[in-house]
């Protein structure tokens, strides 16, 4: 387990993959702060302040937290409405609900969601990282292209040559290098926001403590909450099957309340776990908190010591690197095996990948995703067989499957009355009653015969009991 595992296990290989994720997080806090309608230096500052605190009170090593897209999105309303002010009052009441959802137990409801939903979220999830970073490209110089694909080249081929330093880093820096060395005419980072250097303060956001105050935040900490769960409980399942471990998830999610709460009190809005940045930590081999908390500090020291440094890396470069991640986290064998998975979960997870696309939010896709699996499980626990065998005077009808609301009423239908016979068995010894509706329509069968002047007996196994009825 990852957390068994000493803190400077293989420290090398974990503090250079915290480094250069810490490099994928730029682009993705500058891109989600002109989302939420803040200052680029408040998604910064978020991403420091959650991956810092979850290193320590969160409980899957080497996933990261910071400012997210899907959380971004539902802020804009209430930074344009009330101010930003209002906005971190709603981070705090974020994270004391998650703490409240971590207390309560709500990870257990994660086994609920298929692996053909997360199938989904994780390719939406790419596809959106994809299209972001076109935005980098416009009314920009066919040289912003050629540095992208070097960028791409360069980090698909350079681990052939050498394993020890991660390729997207070895990417940024030579990449960078050579655009300030060449003189070439790219959006720079600092062309997209001049990043202060001042550390924010701790204290309570300006806002007035009234009950009008909570009634406006309410809606938007609710829907925060929720998203920022789901989110993170979904990136903390994918990595617990690409590492073959378990993780506690209700402690997860305690830690990224008291995550999310922080931020809020220093200026920050609310973050969750981030799929790609996850994925590309822990395939550099950041398997460890290490990897978390070097993320967390070098991108600390890139905005106070280095930001300088820092707005000189190319926006081409960073979605360069952006796109990789999106090549690494989508499930390309969703798509090569579709004819061999079944049509039931190929269904499911494109719905979840075009409902979130068509809505631009990840969680309405889950829950598209959830909702189709429901009811396509329903559709499936309803189907019943039943099979008759005549023995002289006797007929008997062998009914297997489960019978409930959904599915008790199909009795009827294959079950007929019989003619000459004088006497009716009905099996279920191989068959669930689940509800009372179910019941009611057995009953309501055996009342047909009973019409007819049969003779009925009914088979129900219990535990143990075999219960007759005769009229």
């Amino acid at each position: 387990m990852l957390g068994k595992q000493s803190f400077f296990s293989n420290w090398k290989v974990q503090v250079l993959a915290g480094i250069t994720t810490s490099l994928a997080v730029i682009p993705d806090s500058l891109a989600f702060s002109f989302m939420a309608g803040v200052h680029p230096n408040v998604g910064f500052y978020t991403s420091i302040i959650i991956l810092l605190v979850i290193t320590v009170l969160g409980a899957r090593g080497g996933m990261i937290s910071a400012s997210a897209g899907s959380m971004a999105v539902l802020m804009t309303t209430l930074v344009a409405g009330h101010g930003l002010q209002y906005l971190f009052a709603a981070t705090i009441l974020t994270g004391l609900l998650q703490l409240a959802m971590g207390l309560l137990r709500v990870g257990r409801w994660m086994n609920f969601v298929s692996r053909a939903v997360v199938t989904g979220f994780i390719n939406a999830l790419a596809i959106f990282i994809f299209m972001a970073q076109l935005q980098n490209f416009r009314g920009q110089p066919w040289g912003a292209f050629a540095m992208a694909g070097v960028t791409l080249v360069i980090v698909f081929l350079f681990p052939r040559f050498n394993k020890t330093i991660p390729s997207p880093l070895f990417a940024v820096v030579v990449m960078s290098v050579a655009a300030w060395a060449f003189h070439i005419p790219l959006q720079r980072v600092s062309d997209v926001a001049q990043l202060s250097s001042a550390l924010p303060g701790f204290g309570l956001p300006q806002v007035p403590l009234t009950w009008e105050t909570f009634r406006v935040i309410l809606p938007y900490a609710l829907s925060l909450a929720i998203v920022g769960t789901t989110e993170t409980l979904l990136t903390q399942d994918f990595l617990d099957k690409l590492t073959s471990e378990k993780t506690d998830k209700n402690k997860e999610i305690r830690g990224q309340g008291i995550a999310n709460a922080a931020s809020g009190f220093f200026g920050g809005m609310a973050g969750c776990a981030l799929v790609a940045e996850s994925v590309l930590n822990v395939k550099l081999g950041g398997k460890g908190r290490l990897s978390m908390l070097t993320a967390g500090l070098f991108l600390l020291s890139l905005v106070l010591v280095f930001g300088s440094v820092l707005n000189y890396i190319p926006m081409s470069v960073l979605a360069g690197v952006m796109i990789m991640i999106c090549v690494q986290i989508f499930d390309w064998g969703s798509l090569k095996n579709i004819r061999r998975i079944p049509k039931s979960e190929t269904t499911i997870m494109l719905t979840t990948m075009v409902a979130a696309l068509l809505t631009h939010d990840l969680a309405i896709g889950v829950f598209a995703g959830v909702l189709l699996n429901l009811v396509l499980f329903v559709v499936q626990m309803s189907r019943i067989h039943v099979t008759s065998e005549r023995t002289g005077s006797t007929l008997t009808y062998a009914v297997t499957g489960h019978l409930f609301f959904g599915s008790s009423p199909m009795l009827r239908e294959k079950i007929e009355l019989p003619g000459d016979e004088t006497a009716v068995t009905i099996d279920l010894s191989r068959a669930s009653v689940w509800d009372h509706y179910a019941e009611r329509d057995i009953e309501n069968l055996l009342d047909d015969f009973r019409r007819q002047k049969k003779s009925v007996r009914l088979i129900r196994k219990e535990p143990g009991v075999i219960s007759y009825k005769n009229t």
